[in-house]
């Protein structure tokens, strides 16, 4: 626990606030500081003034999840706040009910300013949740038929088209990002159905998530065998979006290669727009 930081940093938000943010009123009384009092955060809070004061003091004990809870929501404390004061205290914060399964507009008019790069949105599910054009030519079949999902076409569909040198690999990936999403959302109905089903539908997924592998996003380069155009060596690199907890995955290929004179001339042949 980072006594010193953790009340500096409750001080830092207490005094950023202002009575209306919050919709208390006040009143003809002077006030000494333009931010909120101990009292009005500790009452927000549902915690004890002398509680309260010791946190900013540095002389409280570790504060428990309730507590921080509190905190966060009386200091009206955006996501990435409030995993820095769960940070500050020694603890992790606990996680969200649902997985995010929409496109902030910045990353949709991202991918249309990538014409010579294919790029999907992945949720923490591995929905593919947007594609630009160049992903649509380039991966054509898998992403047609509603919302795709990375996760079930790798371990369910046996007739996908579009196979690669890191399929295996790519298992781990998957599962291990899955297990991170069941830890982050327990409560998310449509994550447990995906897990359900894949646990059913394939031994393999089984087998893999009993290991429970750790993977993190870096580059990976793989060969594509395109049912239409050939196999392609492609470099694929991914963005992290975290406060959405979504990935953006970046698929290219080297200059002058003859990948890269592919892509071009897909690219040219399609013109559709991005898929929100």
């Amino acid at each position: 626990m980072a006594r010193q930081e953790l009340a500096r940093f409750l001080r830092d938000r207490r005094a950023g606030l202002r009575p209306h943010d919050i919709g208390l009123r006040t009143t003809g009384t002077a006030r000494r500081t333009p931010g909120l009092r101990r009292e009005e955060v500790a009452n927000l809070a549902h915690m004890s003034v002398d509680y309260y004061t010791r946190l900013e003091q540095a002389r409280g004990p570790r504060p428990s999840t309730r507590i921080l809870e509190a905190l966060a929501g009386a200091l009206r404390l955006t996501p990435a706040e409030r995993s820095h004061l769960f940070r500050l205290a020694g603890s992790s914060a606990p996680p969200g009910g649902n997985a995010v399964r929409q496109v902030p507009a910045h990353v949709a008019h991202m991918l249309q300013r990538l014409p010579q790069t294919a790029a999907i949105v992945t949720d923490a599910a591995y929905d593919v949740v947007a594609w630009n054009p160049l992903a649509r030519a380039l991966l054509g079949d898998d992403l047609s038929g509603g919302t795709p999902n990375l996760a079930r076409r790798r371990f369910l569909d046996s007739e996908r088209r579009y196979d690669s040198s890191s399929t295996e690999e790519f298992g781990h990936i998957v599962v291990a990002r899955l297990r991170r999403a069941a830890d982050r959302y327990p409560r998310d109905p449509q994550l447990a159905a995906l897990l359900t089903e894949l646990h059913a539908g394939s031994e393999e997924f089984r087998r893999i998530w009993q290991l429970r592998p750790v993977h993190a996003p870096r580059h990976r380069t793989k060969t594509v065998d395109h049912p239409d155009v050939g196999p392609l060596r492609l470099n694929c690199d991914v963005l992290l979006v975290p406060e959405e907890d979504l990935e953006v995955v970046l698929i290219t290929a080297d200059p002058s290669s003859s990948a890269s004179r592919t892509l071009r001339r897909l690219a040219r042949q399609t013109r559709r727009p991005v898929k929100e």
